[in-house]
């Protein structure tokens, strides 16, 4: 299996790097339902799956896989 289709798990300060919105952003839309809820990492960590990210991302753009 290629690495490249392996999902990853990505940290906060990625996500908001490939996205381009802010911190508060980020938690308002995923309360409101309109981004991809984190994973628990730990009591304090969370992290989103590199592939809800692309999905999202392909989503906005109109671009489907």
């Amino acid at each position: 299996m290629d690495d490249v289709s392996k999902p990853s798990i990505e940290r906060l300060p990625a996500v908001l790097t490939r996205i381009g919105m802010g911190r508060s952003w980020l938690f308002a839309a995923v309360a409101a339902g309109d981004f991809p809820k984190p994973l628990k990492l730990g009591r304090r960590a969370v992290g989103w799956r590199s592939n809800d990210i692309d999905a999202w991302i392909n989503a906005r753009s109109g671009n489907s896989k």
